[in-house]
């Protein structure tokens, strides 16, 4: 059976750091692309950032270039987001996905498999 589960949310102080890690189960993580997305209250739910099955490719969405960081660790079968300088404006439930056709786009639709979300939240 094919599970994603994300750890590493809580609360933080604006300019802080979190690392979120996404655990994977019933299938390994480097034939899938991964993806993060969020949701904030109100809002519809946007991709963060995503890396494909290779890890030849990887995307951030503007808001968080540079700021934001997706690597995976094959042996652990984990992928993680790095997020420093995090912003109130971060504050969301965070989710990781991932996507049989190995490719690293941040269309809701291209994902197959989604996790039960961490929720961030920043302080200002």
């Amino acid at each position: 059976q094919v599970q994603l589960v994300e750890s590493g949310g809580g609360l933080v102080q604006a300019g802080g750091s979190l690392r979120l890690s996404c655990a994977a189960s019933g299938f390994t993580l480097d034939s899938y692309a991964i993806g993060w997305f969020r949701q904030a209250p109100g809002k519809e739910r946007e991709g963060v950032s995503c890396t494909s099955s290779s890890g030849s490719t990887t995307n951030y969405a503007d808001s968080v270039k540079g700021r934001f960081t997706i690597s995976r660790d094959n042996a652990k079968n984990t992928v993680y987001l790095q997020m420093n300088s995090l912003k109130p404006r971060d504050t969301a439930v965070y989710y990781c996905a991932a996507s049989v056709q190995g490719m690293c786009v941040m269309t809701l639709s291209e994902w197959d498999y989604w996790g039960q979300g961490t929720q961030v939240t920043v302080s200002s």
